[in-house]
């Protein structure tokens, strides 16, 4: 049995090879490249592919695994929409994901820069940076004074609910699923324009669909209070940027945390030597805010969720070599 591992970056190598230890009866050749037109070849012989990228895979390398013989990609990853699904199904490749590789990573991450722009902890480190070690004006605000308005209620959203609760906030949410216990606890609201009319901060957790692209515009921003915090470590697309831009210019917006950016593939995760030779306008537009917070994609990178990334994605490409099944396949 042979796996192929594309994009293997350093942190992850040594869960990878622990895990080649532990499976001794496959073989597994890694490379620290992306699986595209120019790497797929070396996927020719493997019985399974693991991956992961924010760069498409698309019909021209799905349809050459297809004729190498491989029907099996595990992506050490939530999403699936960078998927040719067509191809996909034209060659009769089954896709596995990690649905949870650490929720409370993610939830803890994001209340975690919740209270930093609460606290105005960008500002005094920039005031102390030039020697300003005083308190006025940058008066905080107090998280169990809020109402938080929590988007999506999967694993990652009842992780941020439960830590919320725990600094004394009132929690309310929207999702089109409900929760069972959630739904006991009468937490859910209507309407997306309820919670938006209702809450303080908006804490986003809901996946890159074509429904909720730019679910955050003008109009969204609109219906909000004036003064609103907006946390988004789910999907860059779920932010018209542009919008936000304009909420925060108009004081609609008192900050943001942004872990995810629509445009951030092939920027994020990028080291460009300095600030002037950011290739993006609106990022260094909101990098320059002191009532913004910009981060990289990093809310799920612990060592925890590494771990699980790569182990679950190994284990899920193998289970499908020698069984045809896994718990994780996704629905395509």
């Amino acid at each position: 049995m042979k796996i192929i591992a594309y994009g293997i970056r350093a942190d992850e190598k040594p869960f990878l090879d622990k895990w080649s230890e532990e499976n001794s009866d496959v073989e597994v050749i890694s490379t620290g490249k992306l699986l595209d037109e120019t790497t797929v070849d070396q996927a020719k012989g493997a019985d399974g592919v693991v991956t992961y990228q924010q760069k498409p895979y698309t019909a021209d390398v799905l349809d050459k695994l297809g004729r190498f013989g491989i029907k099996y990609l595990s992506l050490r990853n939530v999403g699936f929409d960078n998927v040719d699904v067509d191809a996909a199904k034209r060659n009769n490749i089954r896709v596995t994901n990690v649905p949870a590789y650490s929720p409370q990573a993610i939830a803890e991450f994001t209340v975690t820069q919740l209270m930093r722009l609460l606290r105005r902890t960008n500002t005094f480190d920039r005031k102390m940076a030039n020697g300003d070690l005083r308190w006025a004006p940058d008066i905080a605000d107090e998280l169990n004074q809020m109402t938080v308005g929590v988007y999506a209620t999967g694993r990652i959203g009842r992780a941020a609910i439960q830590i919320y609760k725990g600094f004394g906030a009132k929690v309310i949410a929207y999702d089109i699923y409900h929760n069972p216990e959630l739904e006991k606890e009468g937490i859910y609201v209507d309407t997306p324009a309820e919670l938006y009319a209702k809450a303080d901060v908006i804490s986003l957790h809901a996946p890159a669909t074509k429904e909720n692209e730019h679910m955050l515009d003008d109009a969204a921003f609109a219906q909000m209070k004036t003064g609103i915090y907006i946390l988004n470590p789910a999907r860059g697309i779920l932010i018209d940027t542009d919008a936000l831009i304009r909420a925060l210019d108009s004081g609609k917006v008192a900050g943001a945390a942004i872990d995810t950016y629509e445009d951030e593939v092939g920027i994020f995760n990028s080291d460009f030597g300095s600030f002037d030779k950011i290739p993006d306008e609106r990022l260094k537009n909101l990098l320059k805010r002191e009532n913004v917070l910009v981060s990289p994609h990093i809310a799920f990178y612990t060592k925890r969720a590494v771990h699980n990334m790569v182990c679950y994605a190994m284990d899920a490409n193998k289970s499908l070599i020698k069984t045809g099944k896994s718990d994780k396949l996704v629905d395509l």
